[in-house]
Parts: C-alpha cells; sequence; structure tokens
C-alpha cells in the first residue's frame, strides 16, 4: 500500500479550487461581517461532553474521537461548529442582549453524508443567539440565501419545516418515548410500511385523528396549499397551530427572494437539536442540501445559560464544485536581476495594485511554463514595461 495514498472521501484543495473557495469565503465573510455578525474561531477539538452538548445521538456517531494524553479525558475533532458557537455565547461572551456570531473552519465526519460528498467539509455559518421572535428566523434565513447568491448559486428551492408539527402530535397524543423514538426513525427514512404497522400499534387511547395524521405527515409537502390542507387534517393542538402559522408568515415574506419554496412538514432533520423552524436550500444538480439551518433555543441550557437561538450553515468545499470555474489569475513573470531599485519599485507598485508578480529565480529558465504567468517585465530603455508573453 502507498502511504501517501490520502484516506476515502479525504482530499486534497489543488491551487485552482483552493483561491475560488478562498474567494468565495470572504464575500461570504465581508456580507456577514457587514450586518453584525462578529468572527469567532472555536477549537478544532475539545473534550466529548461539550461537543456533545444538546446535538442527539446522531452527532456522536459523526465524531472522531482521541484521548487527551495530559489529562486523560475523551476529547472530540468537532463535526459541527454550532454547539461550539453556542456555548462561546453562552459560556465566554455571556451577553444580556443580542449577539450575532459568524465562523468559518474545516469540521470532520467519520463517514461522509453523501456519496459526493467530503469527510472534511469546510463549514460557514452564522447564528443569532438572545431573540425568539419570527424576525429573527426571517434574518438569519435571508441572510444564507443572500449568501448563496454572492458565492454564485443560482435557481435556489428553499423547503421550509417545523419540528413542533410532529412534537405537537406526539405530546398531544401522549404517545411514549420509546415510540416516539420509532415513529422519528421511520419518518426520518421516509419508511411508510414500518410507519402504517407503528400507527397499527398505537395504543386505542391514542386519538384517532393523531394516528391518521401521523400517517398523513410524508404526504403533506408541497407550495402554500399544503399548510390549509394541514390544518384541515392535524389535530387543533396549540403547537401544531402556531407552528403552521410561523410557517405561512415566513413563506409569504421569503417567496419573492427565492425561485421556488415549498413546506415539508415530515422534515425531521436535527429533531433532537431543533426547537422550532428548520429550513434547506437546494440548487440545480446537487442532489443534496446547499445550506441547512434552523432554530434551536434549548442548546445553550447545558453550558449555563438557555438562549432563544437561530442559525445556519454551509459547506464552501460544495459550493465551490457548484459554481462554473473561474479563470485561474496569471502573473507577471519579473527577471532576477540584483540591485535594480527601479525593477524592485516595479514589482512593488504592480503587487500593491494587486496584481501577481513571480520573480524568476536563477537556473530556472527553462520552467517558466509552470509559473502561471501571461505577461513579463522587461526593460525598454530605462522603463520596465509589462508585454505578452
Amino acid at each position: 500500500m502507498r502511504e501517501w495514498i490520502l484516506p476515502e472521501y479525504v482530499e486534497d484543495i489543488l491551487p485552482a479550487e483552493a483561491l475560488r473557495i478562498e474567494a468565495m469565503r470572504r464575500r461570504i465573510m465581508d456580507w456577514l461581517l457587514v450586518h453584525g455578525y462578529e468572527l469567532v474561531g472555536p477549537p478544532m477539538l475539545e473534550y466529548v461532553e461539550s461537543l456533545l452538548s444538546g446535538s442527539g445521538g446522531d452527532m456522536d456517531l459523526r465524531m472522531f474521537k482521541v484521548v487527551d494524553q495530559l489529562s486523560g479525558r475523551m476529547m472530540g475533532l468537532r463535526a459541527d461548529m454550532t454547539p461550539q458557537t453556542a456555548r462561546i455565547d453562552a459560556h465566554l461572551l455571556n451577553r444580556k442582549g443580542i449577539a450575532r456570531l459568524c465562523y468559518a473552519g474545516s469540521v470532520l465526519h467519520t463517514l461522509p453524508s453523501g456519496l459526493t460528498r467530503t469527510r472534511e467539509p469546510l463549514q460557514i455559518g452564522a447564528e443569532l443567539y438572545g431573540h425568539s421572535g419570527l424576525e429573527s428566523d426571517l434574518e438569519v434565513q435571508r441572510l444564507m440565501l443572500q449568501s448563496l447568491a454572492i458565492a454564485g448559486i443560482g435557481k435556489i428551492h428553499l423547503d421550509l419545516g417545523h419540528v413542533a408539527v410532529f412534537r405537537g402530535l406526539i405530546r398531544g397524543a401522549g404517545i411514549p418515548l420509546e415510540l416516539e423514538t420509532e415513529l422519528f426513525n421511520v419518518l426520518q427514512a421516509k419508511d411508510i410500511c414500518g410507519l402504517h404497522s407503528l400507527c397499527a400499534g398505537l395504543n386505542k387511547n391514542v386519538d384517532m385523528r393523531a394516528r391518521k395524521a401521523l400517517l398523513m405527515l410524508p404526504e403533506l409537502y408541497g407550495d402554500s396549499k399544503i399548510l390549509a390542507l394541514a390544518r384541515q387534517s392535524l389535530p387543533d393542538y396549540p403547537e401544531i397551530r402556531t407552528a403552521l402559522e410561523e410557517l405561512e408568515v415566513v413563506g409569504e415574506e421569503l417567496k419573492s427572494v427565492v425561485d421556488t419554496l415549498a413546506f415539508d412538514l415530515a422534515d425531521l432533520r436535527g429533531y433532537h437539536y431543533h426547537s422550532g423552524m428548520v429550513f434547506a436550500a437546494y440548487t440545480a444538480n446537487c442532489p443534496n442540501a446547499i445550506a441547512l439551518g434552523g432554530r434551536y433555543d434549548d442548546v445553550g441550557k447545558v453550558f449555563g445559560r438557555a438562549r432563544p437561538a437561530t442559525g445556519f450553515s454551509m459547506d464552501l468545499r460544495e459550493l465551490s464544485g457548484l459554481v462554473k470555474s473561474d479563470v485561474y489569475r496569471r502573473g507577471i513573470l519579473a527577471p532576477f536581476v540584483k540591485g535594480d531599485d527601479t525593477l524592485q519599485k516595479t514589482i512593488e507598485q504592480l503587487r500593491n495594485e494587486g496584481q501577481i508578480v513571480v520573480v524568476e529565480l536563477p537556473g530556472h529558465h527553462e520552467e517558466r511554463d509552470t509559473f502561471n504567468c501571461d505577461r513579463r517585465l522587461v526593460l525598454q530603455g530605462d522603463v520596465w514595461t509589462i508585454e505578452q508573453i
């Protein structure tokens, strides 16, 4: 076996793509900063208990773990930066009012989340803490859509869901925790046969309307008409009523800024993590969601401070693969001349203007084609000028 071969679903980023990703990161980060989102940089690894706080069992399976040689405790390589940002808000910043935070960095997954996905996503995202109203949900969702547009992604489809629909059915019908977990698993797996089997075995004391509603959840996907159908078909539990009202308001606000919009009342992504509205953005030629987010009001509680929170994240490496490749910037080749102050000032001026200038080192004249230059500096009289190669 060749020792230099990388593990499966782990790849190097070569110059052209690396530059494209970095340019995309800068544009998105600048956009977040002008909206008042402050940059934080959590560590790549910390104690497992902190990384798993409030995130449910899914994160545990996705996380690489190592033993800390100093303390002997188990440490984890982060699989998601959101819990870390929640810890910073709750434990370190400890602000009374609203906090807007953003981040960008690599995360590591034990398994890829899709056949075409890497195990080392480059995650960028934003989180808003301290506000529980729809205004903050809308701010974060608009920011996500604008960030995708800045990244060069076109024709965006947005899915809106709300975990309170399923949670309201479970609580209103008095379904026990063990059965809730089974129902969650079959709905998440889109296992319709399994769903029918579980609903058939529900206790006779369970409201018949709730039983029918659970069976109907996978069908409640589509445009705004779905919300009207849901009101007719689902029990009038307070949590469900509020969830449908919130989805309607947000859908009305966002329908003009996306190409298509749909409601998915069976979307249980992050069910043990999210507490309210969830959303996912999609685009053509990509089967996976290109950006995800939602409300997660309870995560900060384990850090000693429960705060309303909503946010989104996306993978810059995946976004880069969806954008048409820009022509890699080419440079200007400068000769290696000792003691020529005029040449050095010319090179400095060009670099200050943002031009790439590559100085040709002695002995490498025959390797010019590897420098990625399409122009060169030549001396004409007393002036260094640029000419095409």
